[in-house]
């Protein structure tokens, strides 16, 4: 299938929000295993570009990051940022709430390119999921640890609520910066009460 270039949407800003704030995630991983600055910057990169990547395959876009050098060198910054300023404690709170301001953005940006790539709306919905999710587990997966869709908070469904409410919005006439900004907030607040409280879905029990 021949790929279609199609122009950035008026949410571009999302798409680069969402690569930042995960590359920096990533770093953060890198830290907390006390890596090499080249992992480090790998870690940002593989966060930053995973669930984008992904999703631009799916829906038979360009790979974003294939047609510019402004998307990796925002990553490599990132992992210099971490490696050279990081002192914080408690790493994994400064994970979580990059993971939650990126999962926000990457999950509005998502769908909105899902749409126009005239992706039906529920396929949007999931494109708008993996591009906020994906990055993430392949970063846990590759260092070794639990990955963050597995742990009991809210995430999916965050992302899920997010790319919902997006193109549900959109759906109905709504402003798309406007149903953006109603969609990334709820995400990201249903994912930072998440985190600040810990709650979570009902768990299997059979």
């Amino acid at each position: 299938m021949e790929t279609v270039l199609i122009p950035p949407g008026p949410l571009v800003a999302l798409d680069y929000l969402g690569i930042a704030v995960f590359a920096l995630s990533g770093a953060l991983v890198a830290a907390d295993n006390k890596q090499t600055l080249v992992t480090f910057i790998f870690f940002a990169v593989l966060t930053g570009v995973g669930g984008g990547t992904v999703r631009d395959l799916l829906i038979g876009a360009p790979v974003f990051w294939m047609r510019n050098n402004e998307t990796l060198l925002v990553c490599v910054a990132a992992g210099l940022i971490i490696w050279f300023f990081h002192g914080a404690k408690r790493t994994q709170k400064w994970i979580d709430w990059f993971d939650a301001l990126g999962l926000a953005a990457y999950a509005v940006y998502g769908a909105s390119k899902a749409l126009r790539y005239d992706i039906a709306p529920l396929p949007a919905l999931a494109m708008g999921v993996i591009t906020a999710c994906v990055g993430g587990i392949i970063r846990d997966v590759i260092a070794g640890q639990p990955s963050i869709v597995m742990r009991p908070e809210l995430y999916v469904t965050a992302a899920a609520l997010a790319a919902g409410l997006y193109v549900g919005l959109v759906i109905l006439g709504t402003p798309v910066v406007i149903a953006a900004l109603v969609g990334g907030l709820a995400g990201f607040g249903l994912r930072a009460v998440a985190i600040a409280k810990g709650i979570s879905l009902p768990a299997y029990k059979g």
